[in-house]
């Protein structure tokens, strides 16, 4: 799995025009699945998510996590994140199939409401292109 983390004070996903989601502080993180990931792996990056130290505590830089303070988190499918250029051409072989990948990145998200907090984390319903 190939991720992307903002720290951010509000972020929010819209398609064609329509807000799909949105989240105050916390984070806002692209989740790329490759061919090979297995639940191991979205256990192991879920974790690690969630005890990223992102936030000061008064002078001391990197010292609290997502939890620590109250944060959301906003979880935004994104195959884009394993694709490989050829020349001119992108070319996303390494991500995993978007019939395969929608049901892995549902499980990714119930991952983190269980390792967070169920409503401190919301998803995006996955946008593939066919």
């Amino acid at each position: 799995m190939r991720v992307v983390v903002q720290r951010v004070t509000s972020a929010s996903v819209s398609v064609g025009g329509e807000m799909v989601s949105c989240i105050e502080r916390g984070m806002c993180v692209l989740v790329g699945i490759s061919k090979e990931d297995t639940e191991k792996d979205a256990l192991w990056l879920a974790k690690k998510l969630c005890n990223l130290r992102l936030w000061s505590e008064g002078e001391q830089s990197w010292k609290k996590n997502i939890g620590d303070i109250g944060g959301e988190i906003l979880l935004v499918s994104q195959f884009t994140l394993h694709g490989v250029l050829k020349g001119n051409k992108p070319s996303f072989h390494k991500a995993m199939s978007s019939e395969v990948s929608k049901e892995f990145y549902q499980g990714f998200v119930c991952m983190m409401r269980q390792l967070h907090a169920e409503d401190r984390v919301k998803g995006t319903r996955p946008l593939f292109v066919s």
